[in-house]
This record gives C-alpha cells, structure tokens and sequence, in this order.
C-alpha cells in the first residue's frame, strides 16, 4: 500500500485495524523493542493484523532489514500489554512498539541477522531523534513485562545500538566472585538492590525479601544489560553493572 509513513526510513505502510487513540496530552517519550515470538514474519504479520488477537505495534522489521508501518505514531498501538516503567503503568499511550522478526524462545531463538539490526537501528534513530525519547526510555518488552516477557531476549546487541546513540548501555562488570543473593533471602542487602532497581525503573517492592517480583526484575535487568549470565541472581558483576547504569542518568 503507498502512503506516506510516519518515519523518515524506507518502510512500506501494511495497516493493522488493532489501535486507537492516545489520550488527550499524552506524548511518546518511550521506545520498547520486541521480537515476534513466532515461526515465521508472514505469521506474526497476519496476527499483528488480525482484530480477534487484539495486539498491534507501529513497525515491523524482517529479517531481511525491511519495515512494514502497521499503526500510525500519532495512535495507540496494543504491544505493550500489562508493563510498568518508572511509576507508569499504561506504557501503550507513551510509547512506540517495535516487532522484530525472530522466533524467539519458543520457537528456535537464534541470532538477529545484520540487515535487520542495521534497519532496527536506523529505524529507532529516526523514532528517538523525532520524538526526543532519552536513551534510558529505550526498553525491552521484559524490562517493562518481567513476570511475562522476554523479548527481545539475550542474543538481542543492544550494545550495537548504543555505539550507534541508541538506547542506555554499560559494559558488563566481568564476572567474579563475590556478592551473592538468590531467591528466599532477605536482609538490607536485598533492600538496597531492589531500590537500584526500582531507582532506574523496575516494578520491584523494596520489601528487603528476595520474592519472585525481585528476581524477575533481576532476570530482566541481566537479559538486557548483563546477557553473558542470565540467572535471576544477584552477583558482584550485576550490582556493579546497575550501579554504572544509574551513575549515568541524569541527577533530578
């Protein structure tokens, strides 16, 4: 279909009927990125165009590096589902959702070619350039799903993004013996890494108790930034990872 698309990236414009509008004042200041979770991009088209699934997103990015626009910017697409960031939780009405075609944990994870990064990249360049979006509001769907997600997933490199000015990221802390917190325990120590986490945006309770809320948050923050070991527990490596990450936002 010829139309005139949102982005200034080569995209061709395959509307879904599954949107609606943002509420009145509300402006994009996020970016989440997804991966499709589906055998192939001609299915998760079709259900990203389908109004008995109810799910939608703005773009699609293929394997082979071409986008597909399905819901206007100005509208509110469905990707989000039940999320929290930063104290909010209805991320649809803020945000832009990216679909990145890859068959995800489920069905035969595996690499993200290089023609669909390099359009990734050009494509949330463009998204975060027109609508000032902060690097540290360029998120995965597990960031802001923990208990639910785990897209885009580790193999996803995020450090390719940011070397191009994409998105917030630190190199890992090495690995290294240490500082350790797993699940059932409890303790200042366990208070003090969950309010770094809900600090830089995580949905944890800042309880002094290990629960599941807390290790997902930890699982997600170690699928984003600390992909090497993904475990849910908490290590000197993943303590120092998030402490650089919040030393580099900005002090309020």
């Amino acid at each position: 279909m010829s139309a005139a698309t949102d982005t200034g990236v080569k995209a061709r414009i395959h509307p879904s009927p599954n949107h609606g509008e943002r509420p009145e004042g509300a402006s994009v200041n996020m970016l989440i990125l997804h991966y499709t979770g589906m055998k192939d991009g001609e299915a998760a088209l079709r259900r990203l165009c389908d109004p008995r699934a109810e799910v939608s997103a703005h773009y699609l990015v293929h394997e082979d590096g071409s986008v597909l626009q399905c819901v206007p910017e100005a509208r509110r697409a469905w990707h989000a589902g039940q999320s929290f960031w930063k104290g909010e939780r209805d991320i649809n009405s803020i945000s832009i959702g990216v679909e990145i075609v890859n068959p995800g944990h489920e069905w035969g994870y595996r690499e993200f070619p290089d023609l669909q990064i390099e359009a990734v990249m050009s494509l949330c360049a463009d998204i975060c350039q027109r609508h000032a979006i902060s690097p540290w509001m360029v998120l995965a769907h597990s960031d802001i799903a923990p208990a639910r997600k785990e897209d885009p997933g580790e193999k996803f490199p995020w450090d390719r993004l940011a070397e191009n000015g994409i998105g917030h990221y630190v190199e890992p802390a090495a690995e290294s013996a240490g500082l350790f917190m797993q699940f059932g325990e409890t303790g200042q120590p366990v208070e003090a890494v969950q309010s770094m986490l809900a600090i830089y945006g995580y949905d944890v309770d800042i309880s002094g108790e290990f629960d599941d809320k807390t290790r997902d948050a930890v699982t997600a923050f170690q699928r984003h930034f600390r992909a090497g070991k993904v475990d849910g527990v908490v290590d000197q490596s993943t303590v120092e990872t998030l402490h650089k990450l919040l030393s580099g936002l900005p002090r309020l």
